[in-house]
């Protein structure tokens, strides 16, 4: 083959190369942009896990819960028999998803999406996790959002997007995820995906956070946590499979909320999970907080 068929048919590689980086590069931007707007996760500023009875909150160091801003006394959140009421002290003005309110029964995210209380510049709402009630503020003066300076990633390599096989297991439709809390929750999964990936063959289990869920998610650590990622390990979506085939885009693999906040409450990868090799691809970690 001459050198002018060689360097034509390099050029006609780059060609075909070029729509699918400029996909991970679009991809890569958006998750940042998602990061960095007003209720994205650099802006959680704080978790206040609430006591059976009154909890008072405000900007008053004397509160159960203390603000970084609004009145000294804005008023209680109340816990009982499974329920979070909120109540606002006289003159406080807030809001439950846009409408102004003096007291309220909150939704939790356990049913769908919670209702959103905002009180000035910050914002609350009610998280349950293993059966405790939490109180999440975001925060858009936050330290994290403010000092944040980008990402960083593994460079772009086709050959980190592999086709896996889906290996059903219907004596074990649930598997164990563990999160940082130390609490454990069940969840479904259709079984795993076997794939191969620089000459080996690999395995990861993927759950179903819903039960309409139209994604895999795949909850996963390697060899390069704790040294170029993120050291709890990363998070990977990818589409339900089609006949029997799943396609794992590890240039897509990315870091966990608590690699940008301490306020979240991150699943951590399965024991099956634990990848003995290194998966250089995908989102960096650099210490973020």
């Amino acid at each position: 083959m001459t050198a002018a068929l060689l360097l034509q048919g390099a050029f006609a590689l780059q060609a075909e190369e070029r729509p699918y980086r400029e996909e991970i590069e679009r991809w890569r931007q958006q998750r940042e942009e998602r990061l960095k707007a007003d209720g994205g996760w650099l802006s959680v500023a704080g978790l206040f896990w609430l006591e059976q009875g009154a909890n008072t909150f405000g900007s008053d160091r004397a509160n159960a819960i203390v603000l970084p801003s609004g009145p000294p006394r804005a008023g209680v959140f109340e816990l009982s028999g499974g329920r979070v009421h909120v109540r606002l002290e006289p003159k406080v003005e807030a809001a439950v998803d846009g409408k102004p309110v003096t007291e309220k029964d909150l939704r939790p995210d356990s049913a769908g999406s919670p209702e959103v209380m905002t009180l000035g510049r910050l914002s609350l709402h009610v998280i349950v996790r293993g059966g405790r009630y939490g109180i999440r503020m975001k925060d858009p003066e936050s330290k994290m959002r403010r000092e944040f300076a980008g990402l960083s990633w593994f460079p772009v390599k086709e050959e980190m997007r592999v086709a896996a096989r889906l290996v059903p297991d219907a004596s074990a439709p649930k598997i164990s995820i563990p999160n940082v809390l130390g609490q454990v929750e069940e969840m479904e999964s259709p079984g795993k995906v076997v794939f191969s990936l620089g000459g080996r063959e690999l395995s990861l289990s993927p759950v179903l956070e819903s039960a309409d869920a139209k994604e895999l998610f795949f909850i996963f650590k390697d060899l390069t946590a704790g040294k170029e990622t993120y050291p709890g390990g990363r998070f990977l979506y990818a589409s339900l499979p089609k006949d029997g085939t799943v396609v794992l885009d590890f240039n897509k693999a990315y870091s966990p909320p608590c690699a940008f906040t301490a306020y979240a409450t991150c699943p951590l990868p399965p024991k099956q999970n634990r990848l003995d090799t290194r998966i250089e691809a995908g989102e960096k970690f650099s210490g973020h907080h």
